[in-house]
């Protein structure tokens, strides 16, 4: 008969055994599976190559891809296309009028119920920057290039033109330029104002701005960012509010201690506008007010009006980086990129929670390849290149994400 005394020995040999053995790894979240339907972008009459669409949007129900078309020597111009449902896709009649124009590849398009607006850019001239330019588009009309004076996003001072934005207020492009954050406005984005050094928005002894992205946020304007401190190496994320464009006022957006991170894309969504950046391994949702459109800034203007919700992803083997962001209703749409690959995400309680979404295709994260994506009520539509096919998809939410 076993002795008593044997017991506890075998317990602590036991506990002992659990405290070394592998621990089960946390359950992984179903994908979402959208129906795929692969959807042609046509080419324009008489154009020859394939299309390289880069940016795509859908608002007042329309939907629009811009990018380009690239021929079998290499050479490229510029392209749109737009559609009423994001299935059946037309190209839009294009206009240049510089040299450079018509070599443009648009990479980022917005647009409201009176038309669309896109920015484009070609690298050229002596010292291979891009000669990026604004074009225009009217219902009935085509796309035009919007004439524009060499140094209003070029020049020595020129760092990047990344974004636009469409709202009440007009049209307005987020970027920077040697002196930090700075934007472009217009009422109609027919022309572009280049505001540079402004208070709060510009580079100042707090260290270096850079802005990423811009949404309409009731009457005023919302644009992200970053803050690279003097001396340092790990950039934090900034947020401004502006009701005209003109006064801007800063909130640092809130990071766990030590983090350092960047807010790379916003959008406004039900409930108030979310934004996504890389934050240390993973990428980080913020959530801003309820009510926006205060005329003397709003609680986006500051600190306390703003709340991280959550993160998802993880790190890979390059720079993280949030490259895409749509929203309808509380359904949030994001593509990040890895160093290898780019990702499709899902949300839908407003960026509280994520799930991956399954691509039609892989896509591969850095070079020539590019992810673009739209959403709306019924569905997505994503447009994705490789550097040497480019393909559309649009595709049918399950019941359950609709």
């Amino acid at each position: 008969m076993p002795s008593a005394r044997v017991r506890p020995a075998l317990v602590a040999v036991l506990l002992l055994a659990a405290c070394h053995a592998t621990p089960r790894p946390l359950p992984v979240p179903a994908p979402v599976r959208p129906q795929w339907r692969a959807v042609e972008l046509a080419l324009p009459a008489g154009a020859v190559g394939r299309p390289v669409p880069r940016d795509a949007a859908r608002c007042a129900g329309r939907w629009y891809v811009v990018g380009g078309l690239i021929d079998p020597a290499g050479e490229t111009r510029p392209a749109a296309w737009s559609s009423s449902d994001g299935v059946t896709w037309s190209p839009i009649p294009v206009r240049a009028q510089s040299f450079y124009g018509r070599q443009h590849v648009l990479y980022a398009v917005a647009c409201r119920g009176d038309g669309m607006a896109a920015l484009g850019a070609k690298t050229g001239g002596v010292h291979g920057n891009p000669r990026t330019g604004t074009w225009v588009w009217r219902p009935g009309g085509p796309l035009r290039e919007a004439p524009a004076a060499f140094e209003l996003f070029g020049g020595p001072r020129a760092v990047s033109a990344s974004r636009l934005a469409a709202g009440p207020g007009g049209w307005l492009v987020a970027g920077a330029r040697v002196g930090g954050a700075a934007v472009w406005t217009s009422p109609d984005a027919e022309g572009f104002v280049l505001r540079e050094g402004v208070d709060e928005l510009g580079s100042d002894g707090r260290g270096r701005t850079a802005a990423y992205d811009v949404a309409a946020v009731g009457s005023g304007w919302l644009v992200v960012g970053s803050l690279l401190p003097p001396g340092g190496a790990a950039r934090a994320p900034l947020a401004w509010f502006s009701a005209d464009g003109r006064v801007w006022r800063r909130a640092a957006l809130p990071v766990p201690k030590g983090a350092a991170g960047a807010a790379e894309r916003v959008a406004p969504a039900d409930g108030g506008p979310v934004v996504l950046g890389p934050v240390g391994d993973r990428f980080a949702v913020w959530r801003g007010c309820d009510d926006c459109g205060s005329r003397s800034a709003g609680p986006v203007g500051t600190a306390q009006g703003w709340r991280r919700v959550g993160g998802f992803g993880t790190a890979g083997p390059g720079v993280p980086s949030v490259d895409a962001l749509a929203a309808s209703g509380r359904r949030l749409v994001a593509v990040t990129g890895d160093g290898a690959q780019r990702r499709l995400w899902m949300s839908r309680d407003g960026g509280a929670s994520w799930l991956p979404v399954i691509t039609p295709v892989p896509v591969p994260d850095g070079g020539d390849a590019a992810l673009a994506v739209a959403v709306g009520d019924a569905g997505l539509f994503v447009a994705t290149d490789d550097g040497k096919t480019s393909r559309a998809w649009w595709g049918s939410l399950p019941a359950i994400d609709r």
